[in-house]
C-alpha cells in the first residue's frame, strides 16, 4: 500500500496513468515463461498490493495470458501461462484484465482513506497489509481491542470517502518530499539513489510517497464494510474489509 517509486528497467507506464489499459511494446528480453519489455501498463505486486493479469499478444497474434507480474533486478517481469519465444526487438500489444485492476484501484484507495483516519484517531500506524480484488486486511499495533474505536473509524472513512476529494499525483525531488511529515513510513529503507518520489495526495485526509494505481476521485470508492476483526496476540489487530456501492 505505501511502497515507493523505485528504478526499474522499462516504462513503466501505470505510474503515469492508471487508467491506461492497453500498450504496445517492444520485448527486451525473453526466457522460457518470463518476458521483459521496454514499457509496460502491467503493474508487479508490491506494497501489499496484488500484479495486474491480462495478457500479451505476439506479433503474429498468439496469446499469452500474463498470470504474475513482478519487479526483479530492476526489471518487470512479465511470467505467462506458457514458454513463448518472442524474438528481441518483437513488437507486442499488452492488455490488462481492467474490472480486476479498477476493483484493486479502488480498494488501495480505500486504504489509504483508511489507513489515514486510523492514524488521526487512534494514532496508530499500519504494520502489515494486503490488498485483494474484493476484499482487504490491514494489521496494526493497538493494546485494546475495542469494536466500537474500529467502527468509529470506519465510520469517519465513509464519510471522507463520501465528500468525493480529487487526487492528485505528482513527483518530487527527494529533499523537498522528505519534508512533508508521514510522506514515507519508512524513510530509512529509500536507497539514496532513489531522488525522486512519486507521490498520491488526498486534499485534506493523506499524502504519500506511493508506487501503487489509484481512482481519480474518492467518489469512486464506495463505502467500507467491516468484515471481521481479529485479535491476534498482544497489540497486534487486524481488520478485514471490503467495499460496497
Amino acid at each position: 500500500m505505501f511502497s515507493c517509486i523505485f528504478k526499474i528497467m522499462g516504462e513503466a507506464l501505470y505510474l503515469e496513468d492508471s487508467f491506461m489499459r492497453e500498450c504496445e511494446s517492444g520485448v527486451v528480453a525473453s526466457s522460457g515463461k518470463e518476458v521483459v519489455l521496454d514499457r509496460t501498463v502491467f503493474y508487479p505486486r508490491g506494497g501489499g498490493q496484488p500484479s495486474d493479469t491480462g495478457k500479451i499478444i505476439s506479433a503474429s497474434g498468439s496469446e499469452f495470458l500474463v498470470v504474475n507480474v513482478a519487479k526483479k533486478d530492476g526489471k518487470i517481469i512479465h511470467e505467462l501461462d506458457r514458454e513463448a519465444a518472442f524474438s528481441v526487438g518483437e513488437r507486442v500489444k499488452c492488455s490488462i484484465d481492467w474490472d480486476r485492476r479498477y476493483k484493486l484501484m479502488r480498494m488501495h484507495t480505500a486504504a489509504h482513506v483508511l489507513g489515514a483516519t486510523m492514524f488521526n484517531t487512534l494514532g496508530v500506524l499500519i504494520t502489515g497489509n494486503q490488498l485483494e480484488a474484493d476484499k482487504a486486511r490491514f494489521d496494526f499495533s493497538l493494546e485494546s481491542f475495542d469494536r466500537a474505536k474500529f467502527e468509529e473509524v470506519v465510520r469517519k472513512a465513509n464519510e471522507s470517502l463520501a465528500g468525493g476529494a480529487e487526487l492528485r499525483v505528482y513527483s518530487l525531488p527527494r529533499e523537498e518530499a522528505m519534508k512533508i511529515p508521514g510522506v514515507v513510513k519508512l524513510a530509512n529503507a529509500l536507497p539514496p539513489s532513489i531522488t525522486v518520489l512519486r507521490i498520491v495526495e488526498i486534499p485534506g485526509i493523506d499524502i504519500q510517497a506511493d508506487g501503487g494505481t489509484h481512482v481519480r476521485s474518492l467518489k469512486e470508492v464506495g463505502r467500507i464494510e467491516i468484515l471481521r476483526l481479529d485479535n491476534k496476540g498482544r497489540d497486534n489487530r487486524r481488520i478485514y474489509f471490503s467495499l460496497s456501492g
